[in-house]
């Protein structure tokens, strides 16, 4: 829909090149000190001249060219922090602006300034930096509370845009879903799952937070956990598949039916007798239906050797209910099950809900290993294959044939439009996606044994340590285990993820305020108090680690 009304005032222009800043005991690169400037300045479609971004994971880039903050919400923040020392840039924006409010101004909106025509694609992300500059650790969850959250933009036109240019709107978003709106849609409780379908529709919002979005909407029919905590489970069976790899079936310990899992998930297991501290392991379902999990004996895993070697039918386990969320669409596209070793159990587990389902699907089947007689379950996997009418079969043993690599990949002629699923060492699943974009897959699902790579954005990367126990006195707190590092510790002082970066244990964080999904992590067994109260409390299985604590001994899937 087509207008032209003034609807603002540019005030200033700032930018500033990325530094690097302590904080915290870290050397935090950011981009958020910007700088009023005189004159003209050119905006090109990644950025203002002279202006830069540390971390381009959350901000800058083709969608967030722009930052646009109003002076009302300054006066708003004088108020609330009783200061009088703000200055134009103080918000990190680019555009210090008079006008277009965040509950007025809509997602797709258009608005020519100077020689620049602009689109609004998103609300500002909630960062830790913003708070960083301000010197006011809580400011982006008060961004998100406050619904003043400020906007970027992409460059529809490149232009120069100057302090007092008017700002004129052009044309009208979809929808007509505010900057509020949205921002409140993500962050926020209680969300309406009719407005979040409508934000989806809209083009013009960023591939960032339409993800976002669609995983919400995704969310919403996600059945939760079968069971809360840790359950016993007996095991029925014990079978060697290979020199080193044993497939244990289990039951429920009262003779009950289990609920069904789905294929693609993994089972976490607190193992006792094992060791001290108490040894917390996850291992993927190996079959669908039922509980089957297939483990590789490693020469000084505590876990696996105890899994391989000491357990027998009728010993009991303490066994979390069945989580993850690498699992097998039902779509009708082609599938593509690609593993390595004893990655191959989540994927045979969906091979096993293919055959199952008698399904008409194109399956790609390709496994590696390094040996035939190394090679897990594959008996079993050309089993079900030879039951599906469309699979084929493709096998590359490395000790044989080398290396699977992109070139050999790229001769299976693999539809573009298939979805593929990896499970294997990191490496091998960075290699495989790497040569599957190249042969134009783009639905592309990973599963990773082991602790998910950290995600810390802006912090500089330092050399990557395996966790480990924090240094000094232990704490006299709960005991907190991380399930996937293999780490189990009294809890000190702090918060759960200041004793995470303690123990150099992966770690995921945006906003460090309990606003940001990233802080998210399964909780398995446990709980905790907040400080602050995060503005949307988590489900009881999930805990926001970057402001909680734990009151009880705790089990956390990271």
């Amino acid at each position: 829909m087509s207008t032209a009304v003034v609807s603002g005032t540019v005030l200033s222009v700032n930018v500033g090149l990325p530094k690097n800043v302590e904080w915290n005991g870290k050397t935090v690169y950011t981009g958020v000190w910007k700088q009023s400037v005189d004159g003209p300045v050119m905006v090109r479609r990644l950025n203002l001249d002279g202006d830069g971004q540390g971390d381009l994971a959350g901000h800058g880039g083709e969608q967030r060219a722009v930052m646009v903050y109003q002076i009302d919400s300054y006066r708003h923040w004088e108020e609330h922090f009783g200061r009088d020392d703000f200055v134009h840039g103080q918000f990190g924006e680019n555009l210090t602006i008079d006008g277009l409010p965040d509950d007025q101004v809509c997602i797709g909106d258009r608005y020519q300034i100077g020689g620049a025509e602009l689109e609004v694609t998103q609300p500002r992300v909630t960062c830790y930096r913003v708070g960083l500059r301000m010197g006011e650790p809580e400011l982006p969850a008060l961004l998100v509370s406050h619904h003043r959250p400020g906007f970027y933009c992409r460059v529809i036109t490149e232009g120069e845009i100057t302090a007092g240019d008017s700002i004129v709107k052009t044309s009208t978003g979809p929808h007509a879903l505010s900057v509020a709106d949205v921002d409140a849609l993500l962050y926020l409780p209680d969300r309406d799952l009719a407005q979040l379908r409508q934000a989806v529709d809209i083009a013009a919002l960023s591939p960032g937070w339409q993800g976002s979005f669609h995983d919400l909407l995704k969310e919403a029919v996600t059945p939760k956990p079968a069971w809360e905590g840790f359950r016993r489970l007996q095991v029925t069976s014990v079978v060697p598949e290979t020199p080193n790899v044993f497939s244990i079936q289990l039951a429920a310990a009262d003779g009950s039916e289990l609920p069904a899992a789905l294929a693609g998930q993994y089972l976490t297991f607190r193992l006792p007798d094992a060791g001290q501290p108490i040894p917390v392991r996850s291992y993927s379902l190996s079959t669908s239906p039922g509980y089957r999990i297939s483990v590789k004996h490693e020469p000084h895993g505590l876990g696996s050797g105890y899994m391989t070697t000491k357990l027998h039918p009728g010993d009991v386990l303490d066994v979390a209910a069945p989580r993850g969320e690498f699992l097998l669409d039902d779509a009708d596209t082609p599938v593509v099950l690609l593993s390595a070793g004893i990655g191959v159990t989540p994927v045979l587990a969906m091979l096993h809900a293919l055959s199952t389902a008698a399904s008409e699907r194109e399956i790609w089947w390709i496994s590696t290993a390094r040996t035939p007689e190394e090679h897990p379950l594959a008996a079993e996997a050309h089993e079900l294959l030879s039951r599906l009418p469309h699979a084929r079969e493709c096998i590359f043993y490395s000790a044989r044939d080398g290396r699977l690599t992109k070139d050999k990949l790229a001769e299976l002629g693999l539809p573009s439009d298939a979805s593929a699923y990896i499970c294997g060492p990191e490496s091998f699943m960075a290699d495989m996606q790497e040569a599957l974009a190249a042969v134009g897959v783009s639905q592309i699902h990973t599963e990773l044994f082991g602790a998910l790579s950290s995600m810390n954005p802006g912090v500089v990367a330092q050399t990557a340590r395996p966790p480990h126990l924090p240094a000094g006195t232990p704490g006299t707190g709960p005991l907190v285990t991380f399930a996937r590092s293999g780490i189990a510790t009294t809890m000190p002082d702090g918060s759960l993820l200041e004793l995470a970066e303690a123990c150099d244990v992966p770690t995921r964080w945006s906003c460090r305020t309990g606003v940001c999904h990233n802080c998210i992590t399964p909780l398995l067994s446990g709980e905790v108090s907040y400080s602050p109260t995060p503005l949307e409390p988590p489900p009881d299985d999930q805990v926001l680690i970057c402001c909680s604590r734990p009151t009880t001994d705790l089990v956390l899937d990271m």
